[in-house]
């Protein structure tokens, strides 16, 4: 039975881009259905399709898989590449998922995703900035230990796709990662599921208006990108 990912929008949804990057990269076909964040709170209208309300959402053989981490694990049970094979990079990349996916709320709130901009923020909370440094140290170990140019080594794996969102918010918000963390964020941001991922972003018309309203607490909008 052919998988359906359910995502929200381009722009916003960081938990959409998780699996969806990860399953388009490793070549894991999928029909991708949209369904965007359309008033401040989608919840009813999400729970529709997911038990939790919330986005996002893989459909496979009668079952409803939610969760970005859940749907990674459900993933890793069917297909190869998921996680990295060497053990030590796999126990890696591993923690390093984890971490990120129950971890680093002060970047999650105070630099929101948003593809499409460019942001200079306001003065960064002691909560960000050890985000940010925590960020640029578990990268650069990653990359240190085991090569590059991926953070668990020369393959694309699930923790390159949890932290992708990440390397959207560096970009739109100028966030120093340290060197060999900007060189991991340009190597993802050329990729070729990220630039269609931002084409997309740019290409989307619609706004929500409370994600805009955390878009301007986060800082001075300077270039806008996005289809008016």
């Amino acid at each position: 039975m052919t998988y359906t990912l359910i995502t929200a929008n381009r722009n916003y949804s960081s938990w959409s881009l998780r699996p969806w990057l990860l399953m388009t990269y490793l070549g894991i076909p999928f029909v991708d259905t949209l369904e965007p964040f359309a008033a401040v709170s989608n919840y009813d209208a999400f729970r529709a399709f997911s038990p939790t309300g919330q986005v996002p959402v893989l459909k496979h053989d009668g079952r409803t898989i939610h969760d970005s981490l859940g749907i990674a694990l459900y993933l890793a049970d069917r297909h190869e590449g998921i996680w990295p094979m060497e053990e030590a990079a796999r126990a890696w990349a591993m923690c390093a998922t984890c971490e990120m996916h129950g971890g680093f709320s002060a970047l999650r709130n105070d630099c929101t995703m948003n593809v499409g901009v460019r942001v200079r923020t306001k003065p960064m909370s002691d909560a960000l900035r050890r985000d940010v440094a925590r960020i640029a140290e578990l990268w650069t170990e990653g990359l240190d230990n085991f090569g590059g140019p991926f953070l668990a080594g020369e393959k694309f794996t699930a923790v390159d796709a949890f932290f992708a969102p990440v390397a959207f918010r560096v970009r739109t918000y100028g966030l120093d990662v340290g060197k060999a963390g900007q060189q991991w964020v340009d190597h993802m941001l050329g990729l070729d599921p990220m630039l269609a991922w931002e084409k997309d972003a740019l290409t989307e018309s619609w706004r929500e208006e409370g994600h805009e309203e955390e878009l301007r607490a986060c800082g001075e909008v300077t270039a806008d990108f996005r289809k008016t």
